[in-house]
């Protein structure tokens, strides 16, 4: 018999499929509300029947350039994004999907795929709605893979429109007409039998077949050596006595060092987590000291005429009551009263990149100290020890400004 389940409705079974679209429709509403929001919880359906393969798929949205309804700005980013977190995953193939109405060399699915697979091992070309291209037209040298050649090559389907959607036509008489299509279109013809869903069925569980087998000896691998990993750390901790004085000295010290080590790499730009929301650490440091100290002195103001002034009065105050003439050089004390002026003027803008960069500084301290917080007071503790130092430091650097 043929029924589907869904992770979120356990132990109901739906026979009827036009009920399994109003499900995905009503649960995609509650998770994404009524106008066109996207999440990346996925939905989790299961479908059995005699006439399907062993396959997984997962249904990745499109890309959207312009938001709609409650969507957000950066839409298209997210999107990407959520399509990125599965296509890297080495263990996947890729089905790119591009309809056939348009230019394949501006396909976004092709784009996508050949970044995270710029062989091509993974990936396999799906062209839809050829029924719908221009009189004249094919993609007769897509479909052959001739003109963007791919290692699986491309399939062609004709899926049902809205229309027939509307109309309640069922997928068999979608497959037979699919069918009719290639075999009686004259150039699909004669590669009818390599077009259609179901050859693009059957395609892709043999390649899932075959890339599951390539993949396994890795994954064995990979868990082997998992597995070898965690016997030795029980080996190391049969013995292991909680309340040890040494083993608690030994830990709270890794601890410590781990904290520095995060401190230091973050401070150096070499972190194993890359923010790319905003700057932080050594990268916003450094622009405080690259754009925004150079953006506060542009600020400042400056009256040449005013300076000139100053300048002629310094020269002619240290002349006293001898005739000034004029000379190469500016005497040293009226050069010397000129410039500290100026200098102190700086004053402003460096207390304030300092400010801005002891911020930063204390920021980044809470971001590491989050690793330590299983243990609340450790982590207190340390915060409260680096932020009282680095205050120290800031109150030394004030001064010296």
């Amino acid at each position: 018999s043929e029924y589907a389940e869904f992770l979120h409705c356990k132990g109901k079974k739906f026979t009827d499929f036009d009920e399994v679209r109003q499900e995905i429709e009503v649960e995609t509403d509650r998770v994404t509300g009524m106008n066109k929001g996207i999440s990346s919880v996925p939905i989790n359906l299961r479908i059995y029947s005699p006439h399907v393969l062993s396959l997984t798929l997962i249904d990745l949205p499109g890309i959207t350039k312009v938001p709609v309804g409650d969507q957000p700005p950066d839409i298209e980013q997210q999107i990407r994004d959520m399509i990125m977190q599965f296509i890297s995953r080495e263990n996947c193939l890729i089905l790119a999907v591009t309809p056939a109405n348009t230019d394949l060399a501006n396909s976004d699915a092709l784009k996508l795929a050949k970044e995270v697979d710029p062989q091509g091992l993974r990936t396999i070309g799906v062209i839809t709605k050829l029924d719908l291209m221009d009189e004249g037209t094919d993609a007769r040298e897509v479909l052959e893979n001739k003109l963007l050649p791919l290692r699986r090559g491309y399939i062609g389907v004709v899926n049902r429109s809205q229309k027939d959607i509307d109309g309640k036509k069922d997928i068999k008489a979608a497959l037979l007409a699919e069918r009719k299509f290639f075999l009686s279109h004259p150039s699909y013809r004669h590669m009818a039998d390599r077009m259609g869903t179901p050859y693009l069925q059957k395609v892709l569980n043999q390649q899932l077949t075959n890339h599951i087998r390539d993949t396994l000896p890795a994954f064995r691998s990979k868990l082997q050596s998992q597995l070898l990993s965690i016997e030795h750390e029980v080996e190391v901790y049969k013995n292991f006595r909680p309340e040890d004085p040494t083993r608690k000295t030994k830990a709270l010290l890794q601890m410590v060092q781990q904290f520095s080590v995060d401190f230091e790499k973050r401070i150096e730009g070499s972190g194993d987590q890359v923010d790319t929301l905003e700057l932080s650490g050594g990268a916003k440091i450094n622009r405080i000291f690259h754009e925004r100290f150079p953006f506060e002195l542009v600020k400042m103001e400056f009256n040449e005429k005013e300076l000139r002034r100053e300048i002629s009065y310094a020269i002619k105050n240290i002349h006293g009551i001898r005739q000034v003439l004029s000379c190469l050089f500016t005497p040293d004390m009226a050069f010397e009263a000129i410039v500290k002026k100026q200098i102190v003027k700086l004053k402003g803008p460096c207390l304030k990149s300092v400010d801005l960069v002891m911020q930063e500084l204390i920021n980044t301290v809470k971001k590491c100290t989050k690793k330590l917080a299983t243990y609340p007071r450790l982590c207190e503790e340390t915060e409260r020890i680096v932020a009282g130092y680095i205050r120290e430091r800031e109150e030394k650097t004030k001064d010296q400004v």
